[in-house]
């Protein structure tokens, strides 16, 4: 059984939360951009603990996704996987013996879990985003990215689950206090989604077993949930469960 749910998400910090029941559960945290304080108590809110996490999968290096995730892997001898591109690009942190290379197309086997890295177009060193599949059930897990390649989308193919960047909505970033640097970097092929984007991609990949959809960082300047959602909405046809990740409280506990 495979589950998930997001412990907030946007620029002031990211963190998934993705679990496999097999023979033992396996937790896995995807993204580590908070305080190590932040995370311990979001993660008690999710029914965890430090303690529960078995392994850790860091995006790419910016630091609403790295956070604290050399502090926390030090601290409690979790490996973490990102790849050497994220590493060289964070600065190459000492993590001891519990750095983990990650490359494009190379599954991970956790035993419970398997992940598949993917490369997308972001503006990072190396940006990995991944599916997460425990054999009978998938999970797609794609934020920051400017566009979708068909990479993208062969790799999100059959998804059962999605938690999908809708960054911005084209008009309120147009419209914003932003800088014009700014906005041509966020609106840009290696920036973030629009929720135009978003829903050509959810559009793309929707099939009949599609059955939950988390939007996921929102700008709070530049996009709405009820934009974002009615974005969704519109791509998708209706037999897919949708709703939005908030920046501090993430969302619920989803099971696929």
């Amino acid at each position: 059984m495979l589950s998930f749910k997001n412990l907030g998400s946007g620029s002031t910090g990211n963190a998934t939360l993705v679990q496999a029941r097999g023979v033992r559960t396996l937790t896995l945290l995807v993204d580590c951009g908070l305080t190590q304080k932040e995370l311990a108590a979001r993660l008690a809110v999710a029914g965890l603990t430090n303690e529960d996490i078995d392994a850790v999968f860091v995006t790419h290096e910016h630091g609403d996704h790295m956070g604290c995730a050399r502090q926390f892997s030090r601290r409690h001898g979790v490996p973490v996987w990102m790849s050497q591109g994220t590493y060289e690009g964070c600065g190459a942190p000492d993590f001891g013996e519990l750095l983990r290379t990650a490359r494009d197309g190379e599954v991970i086997d956790l035993g419970e879990m398997q992940i598949m890295p993917f490369t997308v177009p972001h503006d990072a060193r190396e940006p990995l985003q991944l599916s997460c599949t425990d054999g009978a059930r998938k999970l797609g897990i794609l934020t920051d990215l400017g566009h979708a390649t068909a990479h993208v989308l062969a790799h999100l193919a059959n998804c059962h689950g999605l938690l999908l960047e809708c960054n911005h909505d084209t008009d309120l970033l147009a419209q914003s206090s932003y800088p014009a640097s700014l906005k041509r970097r966020v609106g840009g092929q290696y920036g973030h989604l629009s929720n135009a984007s978003a829903a050509q991609i959810a559009s793309a990949i929707k099939h009949p077993k599609l059955l939950h959809l988390v939007a996921a960082h929102l700008s709070v300047q530049n996009n709405r949930p009820e934009l974002a959602l009615q974005a969704m909405s519109d791509a998708l046809d209706g037999s897919t469960e949708i709703a939005a990740a908030d920046a501090s409280t993430g969302s619920r506990w989803i099971t696929l």
